[in-house]
């Protein structure tokens, strides 16, 4: 099952999901201007959900668009519930 992510702040490009006992985070970075500076892209995070972690980058980030990112965080959903099975 993929993740779907929603908006999670209606004035910014933040996206996010759960599942599976995950957080996954996107958002839109750009070098100067409002919002999260970084190099310019879509950055994709995950942690695990109730547990007071901070987030980890997933690799490849910052990702060309939303699609990639989306696809990264899927990819990354199914390495960690493979990982979560041994």
């Amino acid at each position: 099952m993929s993740l779907e992510f929603h908006r999670a702040v209606e004035d910014m490009e933040i996206w996010s999901a759960a599942g599976d006992g995950f957080s996954f985070v996107v958002t839109y970075e750009t070098p100067a201007g409002a919002g999260f500076h970084g190099r310019a892209g879509y950055v994709a995070s995950w942690r695990r959900l109730y547990r007071g972690n901070g987030a980890i980058k997933i690799g490849g980030s910052a990702f060309a668009t939303f699609a990639d990112a989306e696809r990264a965080c899927n990819t990354m959903l199914e390495n960690l519930r493979e990982l979560s099975a041994k």
